[in-house]
């Protein structure tokens, strides 16, 4: 078993997928004004949902029901990276701008950085030792 997908709420759909397009690169499946789905490393989806656009059900076109769903505050999520890279990631977010809030090295050996999305959203790029399965 593995986690498929993570989703996250937002006040703009395409500047949101625009931002991790453009700091990550990840591959569009697919945009509408409600939502935009990620392809991350071909392994994982990320979607990314308007706030309060996902708090009735949607009927597809052949009837079947997606449930609502919503989250709220400023979410908390990480990709992890391999250990040589993290030099290159914080290289990458400071030509982009984007400042970086806290570094953690961990017990196990491994390193995280966080910044914030266009929302608030806390982004963390972990290497290889912040768990015991990763």
């Amino acid at each position: 078993m593995r986690l498929l997908e993570s989703a996250i709420y937002v006040d703009d759909v395409a500047r949101s997928a625009e931002f991790y397009q453009r700091l990550f690169g990840f591959s569009k499946f697919v945009q509408d004004h409600r939502f935009c789905a990620l392809n991350v490393g071909d392994q994982q989806t990320f979607l990314i949902f308007l706030k309060n656009g996902t708090r009735v059900p949607l009927t597809l076109p052949d009837g079947q029901v997606i449930p609502p769903h919503f989250g709220a505050g400023n979410l908390h999520f990480a990709f992890g990276i391999e250990k040589d890279e993290l030099a290159h990631w914080e290289k990458r977010l400071a030509e982009l701008g984007i400042a970086i809030e806290s570094r953690v090295h961990w017990t196990l050996g491994g390193n995280s950085i966080y910044f914030r999305d266009p929302d608030g959203h806390l982004v963390e790029i972990a290497t290889r030792g912040i768990w015991p399965i990763y």
